[in-house]
């Protein structure tokens, strides 16, 4: 029996050589999300609620400090405010960076990654600074309250982190390039090519199977009758 092989991959798409290399496409990468870093910083600065301090003298001559009315709920907001806007530029720079075809792999994909740390710790940084050009700094020491004047009212920025401890610090930072990661490894299981459609192009595993020919039809009739087949016939009995 003949053996017929037929080709179930298709050829996959040409692919363009990109006009850059893979390792400055990465530079790329990590400079752009710097960039958005700084942007989200100044963002963060401008729309991030203040905070109303208020600084009392007790009758025992001692300094204290707290918060106006609810205005304590703003040091949650301001700091919420730092990885919503990092996860929506990681979000986005992801699907961007995938989107640059030629470049599509782990290099890529680590570039994203350190990238949107990058940008993280540069909002962080840019955010709090700006915030305390703007408002300044509550001195608590240097309040003016006296005797006759026991209370002072004074405005300062939201914090860019929930705490200061260096636990809290490295999650705000690392949480945005976990999000860029995620994002960049749903489009890649979502692709069927084991290259990602990359430069250069793989060549695809081509899958062949055999299968048997159909066979010939035989025409089945009824086979004809012998003298052996037939009965024999009683003379006695009547005919019909």
């Amino acid at each position: 029996m003949s053996q017929v092989t037929e080709d179930t991959v298709a050829r996959p798409e040409p692919v363009e050589p990109p006009r850059v290399s893979h390792r400055r496409a990465a530079l790329i990468v990590v400079a752009s999300l710097a960039g958005a870093g700084v942007l989200v910083g100044a963002l963060w600065a401008w729309l991030a609620p203040p905070i109303g301090v208020v600084v009392g003298l007790t009758r025992g001559g001692e300094r204290v400090r707290g918060y106006v009315g609810n205005e304590a709920d703003h040091l949650f907001l301001a700091a919420f405010l730092v990885p919503g806007f990092l996860t929506v530029v990681a979000v986005i720079a992801a699907v961007l960076v995938w989107r640059w075809r030629a470049h599509r792999g782990p290099l890529m994909a680590g570039a994203l990654a350190v990238g949107s740390m990058v940008a993280a710790g540069l909002a962080a940084g840019v955010g709090a600074g700006l915030a305390r050009l703007r408002y300044g700094v509550v001195d608590v020491a240097s309040a003016p309250v006296s005797p006759e004047h026991r209370v002072h009212y004074a405005v300062e920025a939201g914090s860019v982190f929930f705490g200061h401890s260096p636990l809290q610090i490295a999650a705000t930072i690392v949480f945005p390039a976990g999000i860029a990661a995620l994002v960049y490894a749903l489009c890649t299981l979502a692709t069927p090519r084991d290259d990602l459609g990359a430069w250069p192009p793989a060549e695809p595993i081509v899958l062949r199977y055999p299968y048997a020919p159909a066979t010939d039809q035989v025409q089945v009739t009824d086979p004809v009758p012998t003298e052996a087949d037939v009965p024999p016939v009683d003379p006695s009995s009547p005919s019909r």
